[in-house]
């Protein structure tokens, strides 16, 4: 099916996102994973697991809309050097998403590309929850304090 070149180009654009999500979660987990924070390294890694569907999806849809996805193109990586860095670096990240799905979503209405909007829809509401989550974890930290956050995240001392 020949779908509208403008958000053929807009979902490669979102692609681009993904990938790069996908790449910055796998290392911010990865580090976690070797400081100790084995929660912490799950929760993320869940995260960039989600970011691979949102790239699957997008893919199958930019095929079925008769474009060529795209997956060359990464854009800048932002990797913390901190826990609380990567938090914030993260959650910028998915704040800009949220407002570029909400954007697309737009466009797929005007276009009258209902199954469009429909998987946009899907993803935008993963996006929210990466939100929610990075946004719970900076109420934590400034709530119980950075240390304390730390040792919740461990999962105990090594034997």
């Amino acid at each position: 099916m020949k779908g509208n070149e403008k958000l053929i180009t807009v979902l490669n654009s979102l692609l681009a996102d993904e990938l790069t999500a996908i790449n910055q979660y796998m290392v911010h987990s990865e580090m976690c994973a070797s400081w100790g924070y084995t929660k912490l390294h799950q929760a993320i890694r869940k995260q960039a697991m989600d970011e691979m569907f949102h790239a699957e999806w997008l893919i199958e849809r930019i095929i079925f809309l008769d474009g060529a996805p795209t997956v060359s193109i990464l854009n800048p990586m932002k990797i913390g050097k901190t826990v609380l860095e990567m938090i914030k670096n993260d959650n910028g990240d998915e704040l800009d998403a949220v407002k570029k799905y909400n954007a697309a979503i737009n466009l797929g209405r005007e276009v009258n590309d209902q199954g469009t909007v429909d998987l946009l829809s899907k993803i935008l509401i993963m996006e929210e929850a990466h939100v929610d989550w990075a946004e719970m974890q900076r109420a934590q930290i400034e709530q119980m304090g950075l240390e304390n956050y730390l040792v919740n995240q461990t999962t105990g001392a090594a034997v």
